[in-house]
């Protein structure tokens, strides 16, 4: 995981857990670089510890250091999908009401995600909440970010990261004849 500190943020990590920590509007990734992925299925668990309205934290996908898929969980109850591509953000999920997703802190939740091809399919504590197909980045590293967008700070823990290969065939269409 990238580790750094500054007076706005501060990534570290301590007892098996990375621990991101921003200041008043300000937004954070670490990017696992050494695991580079393409067809998978992924869950960590993440535990807010300060987080209020919107403020948002969560999973980057399929990332390098200017261009990654984020599925993000906001500290009001929702989650969202968007593609981050040389600094410009596109949204793919408008934001969901999710009782998944812990309002504010502190809370507990596991985050999945199914990639395979095209197609990302997010889960929050072993349920589903929404599939996204956008074929612009087709492999990278996995990544966890914090951002805080009101007047206060924002901490989440990111701990016990698992990640299994899918073999995974799409279906073939029938070929119909008449």
């Amino acid at each position: 995981w990238d580790i750094a500190s500054s007076d706005e943020a501060s990534a570290a990590i301590k007892n098996n857990r990375l621990t991101l920590s921003v200041q008043s509007e300000v937004y954070m990734l670490s990017l696992r670089n050494d695991l580079m992925l393409t067809d998978y299925y992924a869950e960590i668990t993440a535990r807010p510890s300060l987080c209020r309205n919107e403020d948002s934290y969560g999973l980057l996908v399929r990332a390098s250091a200017t261009n990654y898929y984020r599925f993000a969980l906001a500290c009001n109850g929702t989650v969202r999908a968007e593609r981050v591509s040389g600094g410009t953000r596109l949204v793919l999920q408008q934001p969901l009401p999710s009782g998944d997703v812990p309002p504010g802190a502190p809370g507990e939740v596991r985050i999945g995600l199914w990639a395979v091809g095209r197609e990302m399919r997010l889960f929050l504590n072993g349920r589903f909440q929404f599939t996204i197909s956008d074929p612009s980045f087709p492999s990278g590293a996995l990544g966890v970010f914090v951002r805080s967008v009101g007047e206060t700070a924002a901490v989440v823990s990111f701990s016990d990261l698992s990640v299994q290969t899918v073999d995974y065939v799409l279906p073939t269409p029938t070929l119909f004849v008449p």
